[in-house]
């Protein structure tokens, strides 16, 4: 157990200028609302929180308090608050980062999905095994669905990863294409792939096709990715023909058309996996029934689901007399 006297023994107040920035650092933003806020409570209330640095070759590498660091730079301080620990090894260094924000702030996915792939190759070193995902949510304190969004964004192209950076250093007011947006649409689109591969023939285009769309409107919710990933699957789920969940994937990313997912979702399968739904849940009840119809049943059937199996019995035979 660290001790308050143990902590202090490591306490230092270093000048500024006499550390640097560490290269591993994942963070890519400093927004300058966000640095503004910082910077105005710096100089009116000091460092409150110590920065976190190690020793290397006569010189304090951060570890934590990078924004408080350039803070400091530009108020001109003399000397900062600083804890100094030992220098950590290369996954030491990144993984100090990682617990250190999953705990205060999450960083932007763009940012952890660009260092993702350095903490797997360090691992893969030290220990001689590929890290699990279990493994990367233990050492990162990601939680196993965050390391599994960054995934989806280690995997886009350049140019769009590029287009996604420029967007995120925007103050957040004026970002359209969020990390939401990216992570929607390749989850999407690997559904597609994988159901639908005839639909797809070139990944970029689609890319571009989408992204356009949702930009002008045509494409109005990120959450409407999720129905494009109901078109691809209602092959296999509703028994949906091929070429006709082809076709309307085509539509949607034909760049020439001005066709949306909702349009083309609610127009041809919802009323189908509506009717998927209600079968579900009439094989539920029958099978509750046939239970409770038994002699020996445990199961006794209350006054109010009486009353509402009275009230659907009504309706069926009504349906079913047309």
């Amino acid at each position: 157990m660290i001790t308050e006297k143990h902590v202090k023994s490591f306490m230092r107040e270093i000048p500024p200028d006499k550390i640097r920035r560490n290269s591993d650092n994942p963070r890519l933003f400093f927004r300058s609302e966000e640095m503004d806020i910082l910077l105005a409570s710096i100089r009116r209330y000091g460092i409150q929180v110590p920065l976190a640095v190690y020793q290397d070759a006569g010189e304090y590498v951060l570890i934590d308090g990078e924004r408080r660091w350039r803070c400091a730079l530009k108020l001109n301080l003399q000397k900062i608050p600083a804890l100094v620990q030992k220098k950590p090894t290369p996954l030491q260094n990144l993984l100090l980062m990682f617990n250190i924000h999953a705990l205060r702030e999450q960083w932007d996915y763009l940012t952890i999905a660009n260092k993702l792939p350095s903490v797997i190759e360090l691992f893969r070193k030290e220990n001689g095994t590929e890290a699990t995902e279990s493994d990367l949510s233990e050492i990162t304190g990601l939680t196993r669905g965050q390391i599994r969004r960054c995934r989806l964004l280690m995997d886009l192209p350049d140019q769009f990863a590029a287009m996604l950076q420029k967007e995120l250093e925007l103050p957040k007011h004026e970002q359209q294409l969020s990390e939401d947006f990216f992570i929607e649409m390749e989850r999407a689109l690997k559904t597609v792939q994988s159901r639908v591969p005839s639909a797809v023939q070139n990944l970029n285009s689609a890319r571009h096709a989408l992204i356009r769309k949702f930009r002008s409107g045509v494409i109005g919710n990120i959450t409407d990715f999720r129905k494009l990933s109901k078109i691809a699957t209602s092959v296999s789920n509703l028994g949906v023909k091929e070429a006709n969940a082809r076709e309307a994937i085509a539509k949607i990313l034909d760049p020439r058309k001005e066709t949306g997912i909702t349009e083309v979702f609610t127009g041809q399968f919802e009323l189908r996996y509506d009717e998927r739904k209600i079968s579900l849940s009439i094989e539920s009840v029958a099978e509750y029934l046939e239970l409770a119809s038994e002699d020996d049943s445990p199961v006794v059937i209350g006054r109010d689901v009486k009353q509402q199996l009275l009230k659907l019995k009504t309706l069926i035979e009504r349906i079913l007399g047309r």
